[in-house]
């Protein structure tokens, strides 16, 4: 992730008046052009980008001597692997400059190979029953044939021919192709954040020395709002700062209408595991952002490479002022091919939005006729809409669009066999795709990707800090709110909570949530998560403070109390732990309103305390009066009473807890996937390294201990806890984890006879079923759930929750989740 600066200083030879003169460097480093302290453009050999152009007929008034400098970052477009695309960075990787020179460019010639590839493109690709293909055939033999390479003057004939085929228009029923720019950059994936703050200035700086000679270009910019500096400034604000050159020029160009801000979101999140209150923010920041730098909202939710997206989506986009939603990803599906690729998506409560997939099964097209034809013959819409998007561009590692790319199209831009290609706007395509709209589908749902099950599990810590900190931020929410309501002198710490929902915010990105990125991120997003808890406890006690002055000053005489504060919406009884007066915890059963606030000054007892009981065999029971228990030695369920009801939830002969671990070996993902084959290798964890015990014998609480061996060289300890009038029961489960290729899960069979299992998402619950009667059920052998998820028959049923995992499955009776 170094970087080298080179001083180029430049003379052009007076023999070359009149030519149009490049600077030619090649690297396999990601480099930019800076001219006059400004960044000018992008040096990428994997985008296609090797030359900068110095003059394009040069002048007697130019100056033929000038000084550049080239930064070159010791990095590809995918980061600094070796050997694969996803090996994680080589620290002995080199990077070598292989040429740097001056040339005269024949844009004669350029244009001539550019029309030879789209002929040669429709010949070979229209097929032998289309009679354009031959016609493009010949005109390509002609052109040959009048060309002679050593004659400039035969050069305008060639030409002409080519443009007699392009110029042969199309009927008015052709499909129309919505051709838009476009730069997928990844906030952090095989490279760490800084580096993206780079990748972003040279791509946006290569995007606007296209717009200057290209006026009809445009280009669709999904993450303005997206990059930090180590401090989270948005990212125009960083360029501002950083870049001011480049901010004015991008500035411009969007007041033009060329370079258009799309997304509506903070960052391009995971659509799957933020909550409810996640998704909402970043919304709502993201379009402030949009309504503060260019004075509108955005109308178009764009996310193209998130690994699934939540049934809650369509809700909330309407809720945020967004009716319209692109996407690709889903063509990724490794199983069965979604239907669609224009169609109305319906969420949970019935909200619909307009969603477009582009056809072309890419949001980084190149301009070439064979994707042309893929566009068209793949739109599983045709009849419905006569209209598709089509994003060209490099992308993922940055790069964007080429001169080459928008000279393609401007060839095909209505030639009869080829469907007609317009530069367009989203704006523009999904106008006419409503006009279009009435005879659309509509899917029902979530839009669940079969492929990339196992970011719901990968990097634990991660999924953990996720969760943690949605919780720290929303309670300090709820006690600074209460906080201002009972004091107005309060300070509200707007400012601190948006500084530190923006860090939460950019860590959900869809490559670091989900797990799929290089160790440096995960060391950054760790970083920014321990800040959130630093930070967040200190504004939860200014808080609490502030609400409970008077409570937390007892008057003289009166017994020692304990304040305990509710921040859930609904009234809970719990057994809590509190510092006794000689310092060591003691337990105590509360009542705490909801939103609200109670003082524990002398505990009440249970109605019922806990009763543990260790039987001959080795096993123990625990009872509260609710729910009733057996564990046998190795800590798993055989017994689970809901005392009542007068049933057991665990069937004869099963155990439950039962750990179980899987070979993890995908075809090539490795941080990403797992595959249904995994389920094949299972192998129950039962090497016992200590025995259950009991630790707590009863009263208000009851707890056993026990430890295992999993795999070759980790361990499992778990406390198993019932509280006093509790009617769940407690796993506080620690793993050291030293295993590679392997996959730890826990299961639950329940005695409980359903087709289909229920699962928390944002703000609801989705069903999903419990067996595998087709293809699309059983490629659901993973999926994903936020803090439960739930196996119910008719007025009975058993609940799995967890307070920071997300990979679950529920497959006929058996509730697994995966640690």
């Amino acid at each position: 992730w170094e970087t080298c600066w080179f001083k180029v200083e430049l003379s052009i030879p007076p023999a070359w008046a009149g030519r149009e003169v490049h600077f030619i460097w090649e690297s396999d480093g990601e480099g930019m052009v800076w001219r006059d302290a400004q960044p000018v453009q992008g040096l990428t050999k994997e985008g296609e980008k090797t030359s900068y152009i110095l003059t394009r007929s040069l002048k007697e008034s130019e100056p033929h001597s000038l000084t550049l400098y080239v930064e070159l970052a010791c990095n590809g477009l995918f980061g600094a692997g070796k050997g694969s695309m996803i090996a994680p960075p080589d620290p002995d990787r080199r990077v070598t400059l292989s040429k740097a020179e001056l040339a005269v460019f024949n844009r004669d010639v350029y244009e001539l190979l550019v029309d030879m590839e789209i002929l040669l493109d429709m010949a070979q690709l229209l097929g032998e029953e289309n009679q354009r293909s031959f016609q493009a055939l010949y005109a390509a033999n002609q052109m040959v044939n009048v060309c002679d390479v050593t004659d400039p003057s035969t050069f305008p004939a060639a030409r002409a021919l080519a443009a007699a085929i392009f110029s042969q228009r199309n009927g008015e029923s052709q499909h129309t192709i919505h051709a838009m720019g476009h730069c997928h950059i990844d906030s952090a994936w095989l490279w760490p954040y800084e580096e993206t703050i780079r990748k972003c200035a040279r791509s946006w700086a290569t995007v606007v020395h296209l717009m200057e000679h290209n006026p009809e270009l445009t280009f669709a910019c999904s993450q303005l709002g997206l990059i930090p500096v180590l401090r989270q400034a948005q990212q125009f604000q960083w360029v501002r700062s950083c870049y001011p050159g480049l901010y004015a020029r991008i500035q411009d160009f969007v007041a033009k209408g060329q370079f258009i801000p799309v997304g509506g979101t903070w960052v391009e999140m995971d659509g799957n595991l933020p909550s409810g209150e996640s998704m909402v923010r970043q919304f709502l920041q993201g379009q402030r952002f949009f309504q503060e730098q260019f004075g509108r909202i955005c109308s178009e939710f764009w996310l193209p490479d998130t690994f699934g997206y939540s049934a809650q989506l369509p809700q909330l986009m309407r809720g945020c002022g967004i009716q319209r939603f692109l996407t690709q990803k889903l063509s990724w599906n490794l199983v069965n091919s979604f239907p669609h690729h224009t169609f109305f998506w319906e969420g949970i409560d019935g909200s619909q939005v307009l969603t477009h997939f582009p056809p072309g099964d890419s949001y980084g097209m190149h301009g070439r006729v064979e994707e042309m034809l893929k566009t068209v013959k793949n739109n599983k819409d045709k009849g419905r809409v006569n209209h598709s998007a089509f994003l060209f561009g490099f992308g993922d590692g940055g790069g964007g669009p080429t001169q080459k790319m928008l000279d393609r199209m401007k060839r095909m831009s209505n030639t009869d066999g080829l469907p007609r290609v317009q530069i367009s706007t989203p704006d523009q395509l999904f106008s006419v795709l409503e006009k279009e709209s009435s005879q659309l589908c509509t899917w029902v749902g979530e839009l669940f990707l079969e492929l990339h099950n196992g970011t719901y599990t990968t990097q634990a810590q991660i999924k953990k800090g996720n969760r943690e900190c949605e919780r720290i931020l929303h309670d300090v929410e709820v006690l600074s709110s209460l906080a201002v309501a009972q004091d107005r002198a309060f300070q509200y710490p707007a400012s601190q909570l948006q500084r530190l929902w923006r860090l939460l915010l950019l860590n959900q990105f869809h490559d670091v949530l989900p797990g799929s990125c290089i160790q440096l991120v995960v060391e950054d997003a760790l970083q920014y998560y321990t800040e959130i808890r630093r930070a967040g406890a200190q504004l939860q006690e200014e808080a609490v403070q502030s609400l409970c002055t008077d409570l937390l000053q007892p008057e003289a005489g009166s017994s020692p109390s304990t304040l305990v504060v509710n921040t859930l919406s609904w009234e809970r009884t719990e057994v809590i732990s509190r510092p006794g007066p000689d310092g060591a915890e003691t337990l105590a059963l509360v009542t705490v309103p909801s939103m609200g606030y109670a003082l524990v000054q002398e505990p009440f007892a249970p109605p019922q305390p806990v009763a543990v009981r260790k039987q001959e065999d080795g096993s123990i029971t625990l009872e509260n009066g609710v729910i009733a228990v057996c564990l046998d030695t190795m800590g798993r369920l055989t017994s689970l009473q809901l005392l009542d009801s007068g049933r057991s939830s665990i069937p004869d002969g099963c155990y439950a807890n039962q750990f179980a671990l899987f070979d993890d070996v995908p075809l090539y993902w490795d941080a990403w996937d797992v595959m249904d084959y995994h389920l094949e290798t299972r192998k129950p964890v039962t090497a016992l390294l200590k025995p259950l015990e009991i630790t707590l014998a009863g009263g208000l609480q009851g707890s056993v201990r026990f430890s295992l061996q999993v795999g070759k060289s980790s361990t499992l300890t778990q406390e198993i806890i019932l509280d006093a009038v509790c009617p769940y029961l407690r796993f506080q489960t620690q793993v050291e984890w030293k295993e590679a290729h392997k996959f730890l899960k826990v299961e639950f069979p329940v005695q409980v006879r359903s087709t289909s299992a229920t699962y928390e998402i944002q703000f609801g619950h989705l069903q999903r079923p419990a067996h595998w009667n087709t293809s699309w059920d059983w490629a659901r052998f993973e999926v994903w759930a936020h803090k439960w998820l739930d196996l119910s028959e008719h007025g009975f049923g058993v609940a799995l929750l967890n307070d920071c995992k997300y990979g679950a499955s529920a497959h006929r009776n058996i509730l697994s989740l995966s640690l």
